[in-house]
């Protein structure tokens, strides 16, 4: 447990790359086509994407599909499995293990890992199902799509709050809807109907905002560029389509920003270039890039300086802005936390901590997200639109 500042643990050693979300990309593609529904008629097919993205991936450092699904999607644990539904009767003790009890205790303490109640599927919850949707990027001058999660019994006479949530390197917006070992809908579904959040939007979107629709992510700085951009895509395009099209709650109490890896470098400077545009914020696992650096596959230039890794003098700040990492993570190594010392040094409110046993896997997911709506239930109960702490 630790309180809502800054914290530094033991330093992780290992130094090593670039990144991603959830499993490896062979299951994905067979998890891809059970993701297509109705919504999606008229779309690229699934199969041709990632038949697209395997062959920029034969051509990345000679690493196989297998190695660089740890970049796209993640590494594999065996907590991915799906497990048995928890029944509506269960209490917090036959919930619980040796490492997460029972359920949510409503402070603002992070609890490094998320709680089987929250993680795993229950009998008495009913869960969302993510579709697919597409928008006219003027930033990129394309058609773009984006994966979404909607509440079970989503309405729209009822409004809805909303995450943004961004995948790693050599992902897509299926990455975290091919994936159910990260426990997205779970973890939304749980804590709404035990009455700590409200019902959540999750919007996946393909981060890769190239202008040409045949340039492909990479490991050197060009093919890494799109990655950059999606900050004006985002802000110019995504958000205001979602806005349109689907009955959201604006403002930044109501929108939440979190990413993967590679999403997560990208959540860290969009937070710090727009941080009056998201109310909470957490980026997990965060890659290399934001200030010149090099790691074992690429050397990159940076988006700023070290000195520069701040909020501007004066600017509206997240409520809250985590960064977390898993302490055994094998692929990001300690980029992450040199984050949290450049945050840390010049000035700029965030929370750190280190995830016990995850490596760059769907327990730092499930650590994060928890920790992020835990820290939204919080809040919203101090305002009195929740269950009181």
């Amino acid at each position: 447990m630790m309180k809502r500042k800054s914290y530094i643990s033991t330093a992780l050693l290992l130094v090593v790359a670039l990144s991603a979300c959830g499993k490896n990309m062979q299951e994905e593609r067979v998890m891809y086509s059970n993701i297509v529904t109705e919504e999606n008629k008229g779309m690229n097919d699934v199969a041709e994407k990632n038949s697209e993205m395997s062959d920029v991936i034969t051509n990345n450092n000679g690493l196989s599909e297998e190695d660089l699904g740890k970049f796209a999607s993640g590494i594999a644990t065996a907590e991915d499995n799906p497990q048995e539904s928890l029944s509506a009767e269960s209490t917090p003790q036959e919930l619980s293990n040796s490492e997460a009890e029972g359920g949510a205790t409503l402070n603002d303490e992070i609890e490094e890992l998320c709680p089987l109640k929250y993680s795993s599927p229950r009998a008495d919850v009913k869960y969302g199902a993510f579709t697919h949707g597409t928008y006219y990027s003027e930033t990129c001058g394309l058609e773009r799509g984006y994966s979404i999660l909607l509440p079970k019994d989503y309405s729209e006479d009822e409004k809805y709050p909303v995450l943004y949530l961004l995948h790693g390197i050599f992902g897509n917006e299926y990455s975290f809807s091919g994936d159910s070992g990260n426990r997205i809908k779970e973890i939304v579904g749980n804590m709404a109907a035990d009455g700590l959040i409200e019902e959540t939007i999750v919007v996946c979107p393909n981060m890769y905002a190239a202008s040409d629709p045949n340039q492909q992510p990479a490991f050197d700085p060009e093919s890494c560029l799109p990655y950059d951009n999606f900050i004006n895509d985002l802000v110019n395009d995504l958000m205001p389509h979602i806005e349109k099209e689907y009955s959201v709650l604006t403002g930044r109490e109501n929108t939440y920003l979190a990413g993967f890896s590679m999403g997560g470098r990208e959540t860290i400077y969009i937070t710090l270039q727009r941080p009056e545009l998201f109310g909470y914020v957490c980026a997990i696992s965060a890659a290399p890039g934001i200030v010149p650096s090099a790691d074992h596959f690429m050397t990159h230039p940076g988006q700023m300086a070290e000195s520069e890794m701040h909020f501007a003098q004066g600017a509206v700040t997240p409520n809250v802005f985590i960064l977390c990492c898993g302490d055994k993570d094998s692929v990001v190594g300690s980029f992450p936390k040199s984050y949290h010392e450049f945050l840390e040094t010049n000035g700029s409110e965030h929370i750190w901590y280190e995830i016990p046993g995850a490596d760059h896997d769907n327990n730092a997911i499930k650590s994060g997200l928890y920790n992020l709506f835990k820290q939204i239930a919080f809040d919203k109960a101090k305002e009195g639109h929740g269950t009181e702490p």
